[in-house]
């Protein structure tokens, strides 16, 4: 009987790469799934809050057009031409010319603040004052930064793909 439990057993095999890469795709996926709702809840709380104490108008009137300007700038450099009409970005594409909003809840403002609130958290211990100002001032510049990626990839999307496939890669 032992002869048949050895001959039968196999030696373990170790899943192939591409399955260990899958398996943690998979996971990274899972993971966000169950974090995502968390996320839009806090951004649907913050929206709310920001439209009842009309914070929103400081944002669309002060923050939107320099940003646009600055994403026009970006996308200028990439060689997309582009520029700044009453407060939209113009993309010409061969002498066609498209706007695309940039509106104040799509500025980065909900990373301003979670930024914010992380560094609570993430500079509450024994550090020195200027490791916290090195840490704020990366913090700040790299999430103005990202904000203005993101509306700069959106652009590029309206450019070569339309105005629907933007809004759905925006989204």
């Amino acid at each position: 009987m032992t002869n048949d439990l050895t001959q039968k057993a196999q030696p373990f095999k170790q899943p192939s790469t591409e399955k260990k890469t899958f398996a943690v795709l998979f996971l990274f996926l899972a993971v966000i799934l169950m974090v995502m709702p968390f996320f839009v809840t806090f951004n649907d709380i913050l929206t709310r809050l920001v439209m009842k104490v009309e914070l929103y108008r400081v944002i669309q009137e002060r923050v939107v057009p320099m940003e646009v300007k600055m994403v026009s700038v970006v996308t200028g450099l990439l060689g997309i031409r582009s520029g700044v009409v009453e407060g939209y970005l113009a993309l010409d594409k061969n002498g066609e010319i498209f706007l695309v909003e940039i509106a104040w809840n799509c500025v980065g403002w909900q990373s301003f603040i979670v930024l914010i609130l992380s560094f609570f958290t993430g500079l509450f211990g024994r550090y020195t004052r200027f490791s916290k100002f090195q840490v704020i001032l990366a913090g700040f510049f790299g999430t103005f930064l990202m904000n203005i990626f993101r509306g700069v990839l959106v652009a590029i999307f309206a450019y070569f793909f339309g105005q629907f496939p933007a809004i759905i890669f925006h989204d």
